[in-house]
């Protein structure tokens, strides 16, 4: 699977150096990323705002009970 950020890139190259993940494992992210730009960071994509439905206010009367 590619990086897609550098700084996926970085967080990798940091746990290869604390021996978190193997030296192969970094390698073939790095293999399959290629020579290509990547960005700085990858923003998660936001999720649709639903539309809120509006309920009509009550006019504050209690119904007393007979």
């Amino acid at each position: 699977m590619p990086f897609k950020s550098k700084a996926q890139r970085r967080k990798f190259a940091q746990l290869l150096v604390e021996g978190k993940i193997s030296n192969e494992t970094y390698e073939e992210w790095n293999r399959e990323t290629g020579a290509r730009e990547l960005p700085e960071r990858i923003r998660r994509k936001s999720t649709p705002k639903k539309a809120t439905k509006r309920r009509a206010k009550s006019k504050g009367k209690t119904r007393r009970a007979s």
